[in-house]
């Protein structure tokens, strides 16, 4: 293990970035559920043919 200041360095860097993109995976996955729950075409959203 590296305990050199330049060791350590990567290491916390490292770190906080696996867990910052783990975050924004997440989040952003979370994100797209809420706003689009389903793909459901109901009857009332069709257009009626006009004569």
């Amino acid at each position: 293990m590296m305990k050199t200041p330049v060791g350590l360095v990567t290491v916390t860097l490292s770190a906080a970035i696996l867990l910052a993109a783990s975050l924004l995976i997440v989040t952003g996955t979370q994100g797209e559920d809420r706003a689009h729950p389903a793909h459901v075409t109901t009857p009332a959203a069709k257009q009626t043919p006009r004569h």
